[in-house]
């Protein structure tokens, strides 16, 4: 059993975003030290790694880790109907997820049933990035949507002191050059020249929710999966992506 309160409702829908983005359904890790989930998407090429500390919320009463499998859509859809300065309460009863609103003089519940969900993977990649660059967030949404004009996929391309994005379709081509001290860039690590090219779908849907203004670290290393990470608040979101490999 746990009690889980925050104060504002509309964070949590935030959270669930990066999340729902990728998977349709979850199971949440409910410990002592916070909220944590893994998964990986449906097609088995990209994985989400979430954690919110528990001292994000205003209150936190759990006494043992329990796994909460939870239809995400539906979970999405209900926080959607989150309104500004309701604090939301979260509680397990009788094998359901119970979602209370409260806002100034109204409350109002929901019920979703907790679902078996399937295994989730332990662990994360264990890659050793030869690069990794951390870029304005808003910045990089407005490339990979300059990308979209013209392919499905983009390029990353690292060497010392320059990242470089690259997109061709057939409609045209698109280049950009980034020197370290662009004011895109915030930091650009570079122990060996990278190169790997990645779908630009999965890429929109996850730095989608990355909160305005934001950074985001990107870590890469040729022909392997690259990382993703941004914080939501004091939620922290991972995650990777496996490199599109042409036939």
């Amino acid at each position: 059993m746990f009690e889980i309160k925050i104060d504002d409702a509309k964070y949590w829908k935030n959270c669930i975003d990066a999340i729902d983005s990728l998977i349709d359904e979850g199971a949440f890790s409910i410990s002592p030290e916070g909220i944590s989930l893994k998964a990986m998407d449906p097609s088995g090429i990209s994985m989400i790694s979430f954690f919110m500390p528990s001292k994000a919320f205003s209150k936190y009463e759990v006494d043992k880790t329990s796994q909460v499998g939870i239809n995400l859509d539906n979970l999405s859809k209900i926080l959607n109907s989150s309104r500004t300065n309701e604090q939301l309460v979260m509680k397990e009863d009788n094998n359901k997820l119970t979602l209370e609103f409260i806002g100034q003089n109204s409350r109002r519940r929901y019920k979703l049933p907790l679902i078996d969900v399937r295994k989730n993977p332990d662990k994360e990649p264990t890659i050793a990035f030869e690069s990794i660059i951390e870029v304005k967030g808003d910045s990089l949404k407005e490339i990979l949507k300059d990308a979209n004009l013209l392919s499905s996929y983009i390029n990353f391309k690292t060497d010392k002191g320059i990242f470089k994005v690259v997109a061709k379709g057939d409609a045209g081509e698109l280049e950009e050059e980034h020197m370290d001290n662009a004011e895109f860039i915030n930091k650009l690590d570079v122990t060996k020249a990278s190169s790997s090219t990645f779908n630009l779908e999965y890429l929109t849907k996850i730095v989608g929710p990355c909160p305005t203004n934001s950074p985001i670290a990107i870590s890469l290393k040729t022909e392997e999966p690259i990382k993703i990470d941004y914080s939501i608040g004091d939620a922290k979101v991972s995650y990777f992506l496996a490199p599109y490999m042409e036939s």
